[in-house]
């Protein structure tokens, strides 16, 4: 599919920051925000962010505040006294800002998090989500995923991403498979994986989109400060949206 004509760029970039944690131990948002600085992103999502607490102001405010961006958290939970979850930063504005609650019965809390932006005027829907790590739990979040992602009044291009715990394909990424496109890394880059950091030998961190999408370049960046910042790879992607309906044939 081609949008060459009618289309606007869209960056983003999905990045499990590991509660900005590196391998080496310290706790550094603002070396996350150098990362992601480097990235020129329009919209990040970010997974296991801690908010505001008694142990100071959240991390996302931290990093979004030295790039520039607005910031908002979807906690699903608390951690020691903070709010904890998934956050989205953008530097276009913002229309809408939602929370789907994931969790199963026996497991860590999980949260869909939706956050609608404008490109231009144009509406695209941003949905950011950290599933859990037993096969079974996600079977059940997969489900939950499709009947939010299937809401009627969310119309318009829809951009999923974020940590899916499957390196191999499972419920989640074979349930979405049947109604969204995914990133396939295989013709943009040599080395597909972005878990762990220091030596990622997983692929666990997905792309799903719908609409009038393509992706026009992906970017993993492989230097020290990437390998050693979180315990995940962020992935960048470029995407052209169709601001109007490709013509029929």
């Amino acid at each position: 599919m081609s949008l060459k004509h009618d289309s606007l760029r869209l960056r983003i970039v999905t990045y499990n920051v590991h509660k900005c944690r590196g391998i080496d131990g310290r706790t550094h948002p603002a070396r996350i925000a150098t990362v992601l600085e480097r990235l020129k992103p329009d919209v990040v999502a970010l997974q296991e962010v801690i908010g505001t607490g008694p142990r100071g102001r959240g991390q996302e405010e931290e990093i979004s505040d030295r790039l520039g961006m607005a910031s908002m958290l979807a906690p699903a939970r608390a951690l020691r006294g903070h709010p904890y979850g998934n956050a989205l930063l953008s530097r276009l504005p913002v229309k809408h800002h939602g929370g789907y609650d994931l969790s199963q019965d026996g497991f860590e809390p999980r949260l869909l998090q939706r956050v609608d932006i404008s490109l231009q005027g144009h509406r695209v829907h941003i949905y950011n989500v950290h599933l859990g790590t037993s096969r079974k739990e996600r079977t059940h979040q997969a489900r939950k995923l499709i009947d939010y992602l299937s809401d009627p009044t969310a119309r318009g291009p829809k951009i999923l991403l974020g940590d899916f715990n499957e390196w191999r394909k499972g419920p989640a990424t074979n349930l979405l498979n049947e109604t969204f496109q995914s990133l396939d890394l295989f013709p943009f880059l040599r080395w597909r994986r972005t878990y762990p950091g220091i030596l990622p030998i997983f692929h666990i961190d997905h792309i799903f989109y719908q609409g009038q999408v393509e992706i026009v370049k992906v970017t993993v960046p492989r230097t020290l400060s990437t390998f050693v910042a979180s315990d995940h790879m962020p992935i960048l992607v470029e995407l052209q949206i169709a601001t109007r309906p490709s013509s029929p044939g």
